[in-house]
């Protein structure tokens, strides 16, 4: 950024001005859900507590359940990391901004803006704190004088699935000589957004080879 951009922010001595894309959950998660019905795809919705109550009515499994692994596949090393924001309305405020740390921000959308925020490891709270609000509203307005006159303030509360890396494999479950080819696909912390076409194309690649397997005769030696 330029000395004169600079100037709007005091507290800051470097910075980096670009265009980006920002996707709109929202919006984006039912365009996802319309694409598969359209596409044949029957979807189901129910609790399990194993994976295995989905054999043998499921030929494979993909497990996408997030911090629901540390019960389904075992994981214990997937843990939350909890995230508190603000939706407020401010429709004159047109760029996105962001401290260095990424701990505070102002995300512009379509219908509102996102101020945030927290990242609290362990913490499975789901239930707002008015403490926390203030604290990210004061944060965001210290970057953006103007949001002071904002309204309709919302607090929303999500917690992302964190694990040390990316869990993005197959496992093949054995019990009672039954078989149950999972591909894993959760982990993706924060940047879930960012990298799930990647990833998702990958558990497609997966998937694919599970179907595979299904389908070769398994070799029989015989003494």
């Amino acid at each position: 950024m330029t000395e004169a951009e600079l100037k709007k922010f005091p507290q800051h001595v470097f910075g980096h001005a670009f265009t980006t894309l920002k996707c709109e959950s929202p919006t984006y998660l039912p365009w996802l859900e319309k694409r598969l019905k359209g596409s044949g795809v029957l979807i189901l919705t129910r609790r399990i507590g194993d994976l295995w109550e989905l054999h043998p009515s499921f030929d494979i499994v993909v497990n996408c359940s997030g911090l629901g692994s540390r019960q389904l596949a075992g994981d214990s090393k997937i843990f939350p990391v909890r995230g508190q924001v603000l939706r407020v309305q401010a429709p004159w405020v047109k760029h996105f901004i962001r401290d260095g740390s990424g701990l505070t921000y102002i995300y512009p959308g379509i219908s509102n803006v996102i101020l945030g925020g927290t990242r609290q490891e362990g913490d499975w709270n789901l239930s707002p704190d008015a403490e926390i609000s203030r604290d990210i509203f004061s944060r965001c307005c210290a970057l953006e004088p103007s949001l002071h006159g904002a309204c309709d303030i919302r607090e929303k509360v999500g917690l992302r699935p964190f694990r040390p890396g990316l869990r993005l494999q197959t496992e093949l479950l054995a019990q009672d000589g039954r078989r149950l080819p999972v591909v894993h696909h959760y982990g993706h912390g924060s940047g879930g957004i960012s990298v799930h076409w990647g990833t998702a194309l990958e558990a497609a690649s997966l998937v694919g080879e599970c179907v595979r397997a299904l389908r070769t005769p398994t070799s029989k030696s015989k003494l």
